[in-house]
């Protein structure tokens, strides 16, 4: 299971996700630049169109994205989603695979209306990439820096959902866990009053006490509803570093640990990476479970005219800063 958050600030955008699953693709960064050509199965291929940036695993050199952002600002990530469900061809429709549907978006559309505007004409197919890699049932959120939508297709057809919490996470659907989020209304995060009683004297004993009954279990509502709190709540910065810290925060809110999530015998689900996209300026960052360092591969570093992909294996090794291994490492002593 996954977790997605849009985040504005005065001047930039970010974007980005958790992945949550018990195994690995070994996937990469990758740059799409503009000349690529994207092959689709069942509508015109598209040869000349905006770069995009983002999480992807590659196969037979075509980008499998995860998450991306293009360099108009526009962020997209698929996330799972047990309730998907895709159709067969639509002759009256442009005919998109799910594995398709990220760059068809981000290759053509700067921004949230534009990608609506495309969408109400797609029919998501019921097609595998390959016998190996079959279809996986996903939903998307698709967020510039005014707008978050969550994209749906399943037993009520192709749904397209306004998303002013700028959360996503899993099942159920985008609406019932929106709607979930009225349960929780009394949370704050401030110390709240005594409503109990007016003759009881019941004093707060702990900081915090605003946010008794916010939930922090792994399962999707729980993290749904813990992640918009974090976001709800958390403070706005004046610079880049102080900002994607507090995004990786957010996200860090409702990662999972190796051993806490098992979805067969020995298997467990856990954070395979959080994800950061300063949409602004073309930046996405990362960290993995093994390596938490902020990694950071920006879009403007390669030629954006090529027709190749730039593919960056991901630091996926702990550093550790070991600060007094060392006689000369700096210090302060006191008598």
């Amino acid at each position: 299971m996954c977790t997605a958050a849009s985040f504005q600030t005065e001047e930039d955008h970010y974007f980005g996700r958790n992945l949550d699953l018990e195994y690995s693709y070994n996937e990469t960064v990758v740059i799409t630049p503009q000349k690529y050509e994207f092959k689709f199965r069942q509508v015109d291929n598209i040869t000349s169109h905006y770069a995009i940036i983002g999480m992807a695993f590659v196969v037979e050199n075509y980008p499998l994205y995860y998450d991306a952002c293009n360099e108009k600002g526009l962020a997209m990530a698929g996330l799972n989603y047990p309730e998907a469900i895709y159709r067969e061809t639509n002759d009256n429709k442009n005919n998109i695979a799910s594995f398709e549907f990220i760059p068809y978006i981000l290759s053509q559309c700067e921004t949230v209306p534009e990608a609506i505007e495309l969408i109400e004409n797609i029919n998501l197919l019921n097609m595998d990439f390959s016998q190996q890699l079959p279809s996986t049932g996903l939903h998307w959120m698709i967020s510039d820096k005014e707008h978050s939508i969550v994209i749906e297709s399943d037993k009520k057809g192709l749904m397209i959902y306004s998303n002013p919490i700028n959360v996503m996470t899993n099942a159920p659907s985008f609406d019932k866990q929106a709607f979930n989020l009225k349960n929780y209304r009394h949370l704050s995060h401030k110390t709240p009053k005594n409503t109990f009683s007016q003759s009881v004297d019941l004093n707060a004993y702990s900081r915090g006490m605003g946010t008794i009954g916010l939930p922090g279990g792994l399962d999707s509502v729980s993290r749904f509803v813990k992640v918009a709190f974090t976001l709800q709540n958390s403070l706005i910065f004046d610079d880049e570093e102080d900002n994607v810290n507090q995004f990786f925060h957010i996200l860090g809110s409702v990662e999972q640990q190796k051993g806490c999530c098992e979805v067969a015998e020995d298997k467990y689900e856990y954070t395979i990476y959080s994800s950061c996209m300063n949409t602004t300026k073309g930046i996405y960052y990362y960290k993995t479970y093994n390596n938490t360092q902020i990694n950071a591969v920006d879009i403007n570093s390669v030629d954006l005219t090529n027709n190749q992909l730039y593919v960056y294996p991901l630091n996926d090794n702990a550093s550790i800063n070991y600060q007094n291994m060392d006689d000369e490492d700096e210090k302060i002593m006191y008598n």
